[in-house]
């Protein structure tokens, strides 16, 4: 891709599909969630290459609680083997991590290597990726709104901004849902009020890089008026 006059600076992603992409191949959904994982690690390195600064996924909604438990658990197993090792490759590609979310409901096991993942993250890295795990927009707003309250501070929109889980996050540019499903479920309520919004109609576990491309150069011929 030449160099676009539009490279986002944040990029936000639901990655939708991996159960139905599974199931249309006659395999349990363990395994589209397994290539889920190899398909955030592609995405992450192709953000990188096409200059973009931060990519935040929602990778484990607070919804996702209500899943059967086994297939929580195995998630759970699967977050911990990425934390341990997928992001241990990207940070060699110089690719920073940060975990955000209800992070106490996780287990102790998988928060101690989601704290080691972000402190071995490269400094100055090229992509910060921003993982969600039991992650809801509307809680992430009550949360922030509380702690103002407990503190007795005003509410405005910059003092909420500020105590957001990813307040140091910019604010994703546009958002992508692979599947085709058309709908945010939860994601970046507040961050996400004037992302440009685009909906693949592509299994997660398929989403290339050519893909992102494409709608980078979509994005590129969209005028963003931000409310004007």
């Amino acid at each position: 891709m030449s160099q676009t006059k539009n490279i986002p600076t944040c990029i936000g992603i639901i990655p939708d599909g991996n159960r139905r992409w599974a199931k249309e191949r006659g395999l349990p959904a363990f395994e589209g969630h397994r290539q889920g994982i190899n398909a955030l690690e592609r995405a992450a390195l192709s953000a990188r290459d096409f200059g973009i600064k931060h990519t935040v996924v929602y990778a484990f909604s607070t919804e996702n609680w209500g899943r059967p438990a086994e297939e929580v658990s195995y998630l759970m197993d699967l977050f911990e083997e990425m934390a341990k090792k997928f992001l241990e490759r990207l940070g060699k590609e110089n690719v920073g991590v940060r975990f955000v979310g209800q992070l106490g409901r996780l287990s102790e096991k998988l928060q101690n290597a989601m704290q080691d993942a972000e402190e071995k993250s490269p400094k100055n890295p090229d992509l910060t990726l921003w993982i969600c795990l039991s992650y809801g927009g509307r809680a992430d707003i009550v949360q922030a709104a509380n702690s103002l309250a407990q503190e007795s501070k005003p509410i405005t929109e910059d003092s909420l901004a500020g105590r957001l889980w990813a307040a140091s996050m910019p604010n994703p540019d546009l958002i992508i849902r692979t599947s085709g499903e058309q709908r945010i479920s939860n994601f970046m309520l507040w961050q996400g009020a004037y992302s440009e919004l685009f909906f693949p109609k592509v299994y997660w576990p398929e989403f290339t890089k050519d893909n992102l491309e494409l709608i980078l150069k979509e994005y590129a011929e969209r005028e963003r008026r931000i409310g004007r």
